[in-house]
């Protein structure tokens, strides 16, 4: 660990500009420019080298060109141990705060790397609102078709020409399969591919090398339990104060796993469809309408806890220009299993047209924003962890020089 008068000298030249990410190098963003500051600092002081994965990937480094930071950002999980533990924080006048530097530059890379670009940073500047008035507006231009077809406040079990005939539990009487194919499958689709063309441009910049099954698995491994949520002592994230909690890992494994859920409900009843021809609705105890509970309870109680824990959590820690990016994702999530879970409940009686229109309404905004809001985390954080594993089983340049 280097002395204080040493730590002073590199913190002065860092904020006269005499530390530069050299030649080869394009000059760094604002955002990225706080990150390599203090990644400066944190590399002399190492004192926080075994919290998670970023400070030993940190330690490989002497620069930080951008596509680093950008790996470093994303491969950080925002537990907020190091911020707690280090001696440099705020109101020491070195003011490092690595947890909210790396937040400002993990949501630039959701808008710089997103497909089409324009989308992504219209969706960073207003994520909330943007989420908002398109699950209103498709809901109701939902509610609008629903009473075109006359089957609006229809009772359930009632049959006419406009009601198309008995729409008691029946969402294809209201919308049918072959529309909600239509309206869905294109939706689907370019969220894929935009979420695809979004992680194949942070890919290809981190340069991340070749894969081995060892670091494949290994990342694999670090993604799906959300190792690196346990903060340096691995009991968990400091979500309100000094004291360590699992919470948020519990609660990103609630969401992931209701998501997960859902969509294998919709697989298993597209399979029933068109593999054994059993057309909707389920019973309440079938597998896609079990799969479906399971999934909207997960996605009630894994976005609700993330939300209060985004209420709660310290204000140093984050980046207030995030926060209805942030809240956007969890908000279109909550929308989605309660719409869902009350479509279920009242699906034999008058409002089931109703909430069905609100329902798809939301799904299809959920859908829409995926890959520009903190979905695309997920992907991207998966991405830097791969990455990790490839280069922690490669020599340093020290290494290669010695050799």
């Amino acid at each position: 660990m280097q002395s204080l008068d040493a730590l002073t000298r590199q913190a002065a030249a860092l904020g006269q500009g005499e530390v530069n990410p050299g030649p080869n190098h394009a000059p760094l963003g604002a955002a990225e420019a706080e990150v390599d500051r203090v990644l400066q600092i944190c590399n002399a002081c190492r004192y926080c080298e075994g919290f998670c994965a970023v400070f030993p990937a940190m330690a490989r480094r002497i620069e930080f060109p951008t596509a680093d930071i950008h790996y470093l950002a994303n491969l950080c999980h925002h537990c907020g141990a190091c911020w707690h533990a280090c001696q440099y924080a705020p109101p020491h006048e070195f003011a490092v705060n690595l947890p909210r530097a790396m937040a400002q530059v993990r949501g630039k890379t959701y808008a710089d790397y997103a497909w089409p670009s324009a989308l992504g940073a219209l969706y960073a500047r207003s994520g909330l609102t943007v989420a908002l008035a398109l699950a209103a507006g498709l809901a109701l231009f939902m509610l609008l078709a629903v009473g075109l077809n006359g089957s609006l406040g229809t009772p359930a079990g009632a049959s006419g020409a406009g009601a198309a005939g008995s729409i008691r539990g029946n969402f294809y009487a209201v919308f049918p399969h072959g529309l909600m194919v239509a309206l869905f499958a294109p939706i689907f689709c370019f969220a894929c591919l935009a979420l695809g063309l979004g992680l194949r441009r942070f890919w290809r910049e981190i340069s991340p090398g070749a894969a081995s099954a060892a670091a494949l698995g290994e990342a694999s491994g670090a993604a799906l339990t959300l190792k690196y949520l346990g903060g340096g002592q691995g009991q968990g994230c400091n979500d309100a104060d000094d004291r360590f909690t699992l919470w948020r890992r519990h609660f990103h494994h609630a969401t992931a796993g209701g998501f997960m859920l859902c969509f294998a409900a919709t697989s298993v009843a597209t399979l029933y469809h068109y593999a054994w021809g059993w057309p909707a609705p389920y019973a309440v105890n079938s597998l896609p309408v079990l799969l479906g509970i399971a999934g909207g309870i997960g996605l009630l109680i894994g976005p609700a806890g993330l939300l209060h824990l985004n209420l709660v959590r310290p204000p140093e820690l984050s980046d207030p220009a995030q926060r209805a990016l942030d809240r956007g994702l969890i908000v279109l999530l909550l929308l989605t299993s309660a719409t869902g879970l009350a479509l279920l409940a009242w699906r034999d009686s008058r409002a089931m047209a109703l909430l069905l229109a609100v329902h798809l309404g939301c799904v299809m905004a959920l859908f829409l924003t995926l890959p520009y809001g903190k979905f695309a985390h997920g992907l991207f954080r998966a991405a830097a962890l791969l990455k990790w594993s490839i280069e922690k089983r490669q020599p340093t340049k020290l290494q290669l020089g010695s050799d």
